[in-house]
């Protein structure tokens, strides 16, 4: 099986509020199904870290369709 790239989705602005929490998504790695995330909170920007594709909310998995 071909390893596929990991896509990089800064520039497309894709984020949400969860839990007072604004998380924007930075990355998707199709073959791990992780995207990589900024968390803000109160408008600090607190950590980079990795969270499960199917954590993510229905409207933002639309977005990014992983292929």
């Amino acid at each position: 099986m071909a390893k596929k790239k990991v896509i990089n989705l800064s520039e497309q602005n894709i984020s949400y509020t969860e839990d007072e929490r604004h998380i924007r998504i930075i990355s998707f790695n199709p073959n791990t199904m992780e995207v990589e995330v900024s968390i803000s909170e109160e408008g600090q920007k607190k950590k980079v870290d990795k969270l499960p594709f199917a954590h993510l909310p229905k409207e933002i998995k639309k977005t990014i369709r992983p292929i």
